[in-house]
């Protein structure tokens, strides 16, 4: 039977847990990676600890669709699914359903566990992240049936933490071949393998440029089919957006509260803020914001779960829960004033993601353009009803 009551805990834990150690956690170092070893230990010990990931491997084995409401309450915090275990969900999934079995046995559990950290490599300098066929990282075949990679990836996420990176790289064929194109899963401690520089956006850390200089890779470390990177990537991305909607939903509820709670509170000489007709309509756009956008998300959650095409839905999901994040955010800066600038909130974080969001995984444009054809090829094949 269910713990009806699992969903509170988890909220309970991100914000008496989770949200007043984000100052050290936001820092980075060594006192963040002990502040975060007890965080884990403690979710661990409270049943709460990597609730999405396969059973049989330690996690809580939640479907996406059951996992839902608890990934929002996560993601209040950018530190929620890290330190819940949920984080590295997409890479335990992408090795489960396409790594090989010596993957499978000898990665699998440790990520589950939290004893390793994972992250993903696909984007390039000087390469439109849009057009992956462009990919300029090659791998090529030793001998023995090994792979040498090398090239140079940028924006990927906690590389300087993790022991394995994913790199898509070219395997066969030429530039713009969209096949040809593979996953090779790499240890970041094999010789060849370099961090080149953080990549602070808008300047908070976590993503990073990293370089591979013929860097040794087993033969049956090669994720899904020889050439097949598009078709596991694009199932990732599905996969990959729907989450991070999830998660910014649960962002934009944590500065919706804080503007509520603002405008509810201070008073002064005209009375009580939320007492002015411009500081309601914060809240009315705000709220409208958050109520239109969830359903949205939850429809493509829903496809996902069943194990359909939800292309359209996640294209609609990810651009509506980008623009929401910014726009809650932007109004709760608002409503606080110079208060909603400084260090003393996380405004300022929250309004960061939320513009991040319109880029990241797809830019909006991306995204526009991809469902409107996808909607149009139809009415082209079937005409109007």
């Amino acid at each position: 039977m269910p713990d009806r009551a699992l969903p509170q805990r988890v909220a309970e834990f991100v914000r008496t847990r989770v949200v007043p150690q984000e100052p050290v956690l936001d820092a980075g170092g060594p006192a963040a990676a002990a502040v975060l070893r007890a965080l884990r230990e403690e979710a661990r010990t409270s049943g709460l600890w990597a609730l999405p990931l396969p059973r049989e491997l330690g996690g809580g084995g939640l479907t996406l669709r059951e996992y839902a409401v608890h990934a929002e309450a996560e993601g209040a915090s950018d530190h929620g699914p890290a330190a819940l275990g949920s984080a590295p969900l997409l890479d335990v999934r992408m090795l489960a359903r396409h790594g090989s079995p010596a993957v499978r046995e000898r990665w699998l559990r440790p990520l589950v566990t939290g004893e390793l950290r994972s992250c993903y490599a696909m984007t390039e300098p000087g390469v439109p992240g849009t057009e992956p066929r462009l990919t300029a990282a090659r791998a090529h075949a030793r001998p023995d049936g090994s792979w040498r990679v090398s090239g140079r990836k940028w924006f990927t996420s906690g590389a300087a933490d993790a022991a394995l990176v994913t790199v898509l790289a070219r395997t066969d064929g030429t530039e713009g071949d969209r096949e040809g194109l593979s996953l090779l899963l790499v240890r970041t401690d094999s010789p060849g393998f370099r961090l080149v520089r953080e990549l602070p956006v808008f300047g908070a850390g976590g993503q990073w440029e990293i370089e591979l200089d013929g860097v040794p890779v087993p033969q049956d470390h090669v994720v899904g089919a020889r050439g097949g990177a598009l078709a596991v990537a694009g199932e990732r991305l599905q996969w990959g957006r729907t989450l991070r909607c999830l998660r910014w939903l649960g962002q934009a509820q944590r500065a919706f509260d804080l503007m509520c709670a603002r405008a509810a509170s201070r008073t002064g000489s005209g009375g009580p803020l939320g007492g002015h007709q411009l500081v309601q309509q914060h809240v009315f756009e705000a709220l409208l914001a958050l109520r239109t956008t969830r359903p949205l998300v939850h429809e493509a959650v829903a496809l996902l779960d069943a194990g359909r095409d939800a292309r359209t839905e996640t294209g609609l999901a990810k651009v509506a829960a980008a623009r929401m994040l910014q726009r809650v955010a932007d109004s709760a800066i608002q409503v606080h004033g110079a208060a909603g600038l400084g260090p003393d909130t996380p405004l300022p974080a929250l309004f960061r993601s939320g513009r991040a969001a319109r880029i990241l995984d797809g830019p909006d444009e991306l995204h526009i353009t991809s469902v409107a054809r996808r909607v149009l090829r139809a009415y082209g094949e079937e005409g109007p009803c």
